[in-house]
């Protein structure tokens, strides 16, 4: 079959049976899956889209595991600081306060830790748990359409990697100086970011994107 030929037969089809690689903008039909394969671009190998198990229960499961991580990480002490004999607790919810009492520049660098450090991804996970809902429940699916639209303009501002080791770095550096000693909070936030990374790779767009369209009938099984 011809290129102009193939071409004609693409533009003939529907968007809905379309797919273009991210990688080599090739042009294709979308391949149908079974549960547990994935779809690969034949021109250059790159993963188009999979179809994993129970999407929706496992990102619900990981969505609700994250929120309830939310409070301990940020509002429990990270670390405990002993310097000539003064021992202070230190929690993300405390360092936004001292550089806000700081004043000057500093104020607005808390106001840039309070969005991307606490706010964006609380919002990130309540767009997400609403946006499962509305797939799971079978209910307002035309606002889950929005809001998880904005939720992927807000992925790249929810930074709390960065703010993780900025962390860690803190702490290297302050054992020079001072004893810091690691808390329940640290931990919660590292699970917190884990939970996190965990339900971007299981929260399969092109499954939630079908399954928002009412096209995907095994999404919220």
């Amino acid at each position: 079959m011809s290129e102009s030929a193939g071409s004609k037969q693409l533009s003939e089809l529907s968007l809905e049976a379309l797919v273009a690689c991210h990688e080599c903008d090739l042009l294709m039909r979308k391949p149908p899956l079974a549960d547990g394969e994935r779809a690969e671009c034949p021109r250059c190998g790159f993963e188009l889209y999979s179809h994993n198990h129970h999407v929706v229960r496992r990102s619900l499961a990981l969505v609700i595991a994250a929120l309830l991580l939310y409070i301990p990480a940020n509002f429990l002490p990270i670390m405990q600081i002993n310097v000539l004999g003064q021992t202070s607790e230190d929690t993300v919810w405390s360092g936004v306060l001292s550089l806000h009492a700081a004043g000057g520049l500093l104020k607005t660098i808390a106001l840039v830790v309070f969005l991307c450090s606490m706010v964006i991804p609380l919002l990130k996970l309540l767009m997400q748990l609403a946006v499962l809902l509305s797939i799971r429940w079978d209910i307002g699916r035309s606002y889950g359409l929005l809001l998880y639209r904005i939720y992927h303009h807000l992925r790249e501002w929810g930074m709390l990697e960065v703010y993780l080791m900025g962390i860690l770095v803190s702490i290297v550096k302050l054992v020079d100086i001072a004893s810091p000693t690691l808390d329940v909070g640290l931990g919660c936030f590292i699970a917190l970011l884990l939970a996190q990374v965990w339900l971007e790779v299981t929260m399969s767009p092109h499954q939630i994107w079908e399954a928002l369209a009412g096209g995907d009938a095994h999404a919220s099984h």
